[in-house]
């Protein structure tokens, strides 16, 4: 039986969390920097580990207003700093509450950077292997930051993603353009079974790209996310298809 993971974006004010935990198998925590607080990091966590769901942190740029989806002119030293900061963060409510942080993903704008930025990947590779070498690294499936995080020693987890477009070189097509988002859960649930099925994703121009999933995304902020979760989820039930975390 094939297995893959299920993450959703969580801790971010979004009010269907607690719902989503039910079809999700991990889960990434805002750490108060792009989006959330110590109250809704500590709820979270809580509700995460009363369903069991797979704990990981979601550092981002502490860009509240743009919800971290645009760059930040920041020194390397800095994005290390950042990484390792809102991780301690997480991480003392984690514990406080029984829990324990398994990954870290990077959030919006300074994970698309990382795709395609290798000296950026491997400062976060770096970063990541200090706080704890056993901590996995998500990253877009293809991109340096699974090679750079796999230079390093760490293990990775290929993410590809049920809600977002492609373009032809892999990389996720930005929100600034009118089709980067799937509105549509069949289009979704299509896509999904594409990629774990025959390792492939089509992109917006039509053409078909290899892809490793690991991990399938679903945003938790999108207007449709609880819609997605649960029909994906039973689609998979229905393919004969097990959803766990990775770990």
């Amino acid at each position: 039986m094939a297995t893959i993971d299920i993450n959703c974006d969580m801790g971010e004010g979004c009010p269907n969390d607690a719902e989503l935990m039910n079809y999700v198998s991990s889960v990434n925590i805002a750490c108060g920097a792009h989006a959330g607080d110590a109250d809704i990091m500590r709820r979270t966590v809580e509700c995460a580990v009363e369903k069991g769901v797979v704990i990981g942190a979601h550092p981002g740029y502490a860009d509240r207003e743009n919800f971290g989806r645009f760059a930040m002119k920041m020194s390397h030293s800095e994005i290390y700093d950042l990484i390792r900061d809102q991780f301690s963060t997480l991480k003392k409510i984690a514990d406080n509450a029984g829990g324990e942080i398994k990954h870290i993903k990077p959030h919006g704008a300074l994970y698309n950077q990382s795709v395609r930025d290798t000296d950026l990947a491997a400062v976060i590779a770096k970063a990541v292997f200090d706080i704890d070498s056993k901590l996995i690294l998500f990253g877009l499936s293809g991109s340096f930051s699974i090679s750079e995080a796999e230079n390093v020693g760490l293990q990775t987890a290929s993410e590809v993603f049920a809600d977002r477009t492609y373009r032809s070189d892999g990389s996720l097509m930005p929100r600034t353009e009118p089709n980067a988002l799937i509105h549509d859960a069949d289009a979704a649930i299509s896509q999904v079974m594409q990629m774990i099925n025959a390792g492939t994703v089509t992109a917006t121009d039509g053409s078909v790209i290899p892809i490793t999933a690991d991990t399938i995304c679903i945003h938790g902020d999108a207007d449709n996310a609880l819609e997605f979760a649960t029909a994906i989820r039973r689609s998979l039930k229905a393919a004969n298809i097990n959803v766990a975390a990775i770990f």
